[in-house]
């Protein structure tokens, strides 16, 4: 095969093969291919890719997940990589499905320009937070998942024993329950959720300092802002990434937050909806500041009452209020990555 130039690569990733697929500025397509998703074999890509020609882009699937080590082994062979969000359903529907397919259309949705966004790099204190965030929001799920079981319990338990732990909250009621005497199966029940209550509770706040301090480090800015915890200030620079110069602006933070405006205009009506898609972890986290400073910030309840008093309803209130904090927050995110920024993975 003559060695060509300007070549695109599409590429349908999975958990242990990836599947390549070349064409040429025309869309011809010229080589499929199928490789170990391994470190190996994304070095074996490379050299297949060389011996084609010359690839300057490449559109690879689930660069956050199972692409996340082809998509940097690309950027350092010099290649263009864009992130392949979704495969094109009616495309789809009428050619049907199968990796070289996808493959193929991943390198297509290059060539037509529809890919554009660049895959987010999760390495150094990024890393470590995202981690960090992830293992900590598991123990605060198992906790919750401990402290219902101990109250669909109790609803077997006797007058004295449901009374005696109604009036308790939190850390108190579990710590009351790891004491109680292990007399019956429903006791010895109580007591280990009420133990396993306490270690999960004593590891999230463990973790919690733990991501604070590295947020304290990276962005103390952001850390500062009214309503902003370290949770939450970790939650955002982790949906960011190490590479936030891939956000165009405040608007692309709000989008990827699931925070911007959605038309949801129809005759002579004219308004916007909430945004029910990005990252819904991001979106949490700007709901709970929004949350905290409609709460106790005066600045934020003088505007909850104009947006009230004009006949917004509190969702639309808190959806302005999420768009307003991704505006604010997203300087404080770019600056803390100042001397790394970039727009593609290095």
């Amino acid at each position: 095969m003559a060695v060509a130039d300007d070549l695109v690569l599409g590429v349908d990733t999975h958990k242990d093969v990836h599947v390549a697929a070349v064409l040429d500025r025309l869309g011809r397509r010229l080589a499929i291919r199928d490789f170990p998703a391994t470190d190996a074999g994304n070095a074996q890509m490379a050299r297949w890719l060389d011996s084609l020609g010359t690839v300057t882009d490449a559109g690879v699937e689930g660069t956050g997940s199972y692409g996340y080590r082809l998509a940097r082994a690309l950027t350092r062979h010099g290649v263009h990589v864009r992130e392949i969000n979704c495969p094109d359903r009616s495309r789809r529907r009428r050619r049907g499905k199968s990796d070289p397919v996808d493959a193929e259309n991943a390198a297509r949705a290059v060539l037509a320009g529809e890919a554009t966004a660049v895959p987010k790099d999760r390495r150094g204190v990024i890393g470590e937070l995202r981690m960090l965030v992830i293992t900590r929001r598991s123990a605060v799920k198992a906790r919750t998942q401990a402290s219902n079981q101990i109250k669909a319990f109790l609803l077997d338990a006797d007058d004295d024993l449901r009374n005696r732990l109604r009036a308790l909250r939190k850390a108190r009621f579990a710590r009351a329950c790891a004491a109680l005497d292990p007399a019956d199966g429903l006791n010895r029940a109580l007591a280990s959720l009420g133990r396993r209550w306490l270690t999960l509770d004593q590891e999230a706040r463990e973790l919690e300092k733990q991501i604070t301090t590295l947020v304290a480090a990276q962005a103390p800015r952001l850390l500062a802002c009214y309503g902003v915890g370290g949770v939450t200030a970790a939650q955002l620079l982790v949906t960011a990434g190490a590479n936030p110069g891939r956000l165009r602006g405040d608007a692309a933070l709000a989008a990827l937050c699931g925070a911007s405006p959605i038309e949801a205009s129809s005759g002579k009506t004219s308004r916007h909806r909430l945004n029910r898609g990005g990252d819904r972890a991001a979106n949490n986290a700007l709901w709970t500041i929004a949350h905290i400073r409609m709460i106790s910030d005066p600045r934020t309840r003088a505007y909850v009452a104009k947006r009230t008093a004009t006949g917004n309803s509190r969702k639309e209130i808190m959806r302005m209020l999420q768009r307003y904090i991704a505006r604010e927050l997203y300087s404080l995110i770019i600056d803390a990555f100042v001397p790394v920024t970039a727009e593609v993975l290095t």
